[in-house]
């Protein structure tokens, strides 16, 4: 299964490197103040696309560390409660912090 995975991603690297060799055509991309820069196309795609990760995962950021908040204050209390089984709460009463949508 292992061979099977790595065959495919050597015939998608291969089908992606013809395309970016097909593509190597200039671009000119055209900034601000008449600033312009020219590239191949497939430098110009590979770098939208990797902004775009990288938006992607700073627009992600604020709910992953909330989430790794929450879930440390749940192992938290947790752990708290497993130190003393004698006074257990009830389960309508213990205030664990939700995670926001």
């Amino acid at each position: 299964m292992t061979a099977l995975l790595w065959f495919l991603r050597g015939v998608l690297f291969v089908i992606l490197l013809g395309l970016a060799i097909k593509n190597s055509g200039d671009v000119e991309l055209r900034f601000f103040f008449d600033a312009s820069w020219q590239t191949p196309l497939s430098l110009a795609l590979l770098g939208a696309l990797v902004l775009g990760i990288v938006l992607g995962l700073l627009a992600l950021l604020p709910q992953l560390i909330r989430q790794r908040r929450v879930i440390g204050a749940q192992k938290r209390a947790l752990a708290e409660r497993e130190k003393s089984p004698a006074s257990p709460l009830p389960t309508n009463q213990i205030d664990l912090p939700t995670i926001g949508v």
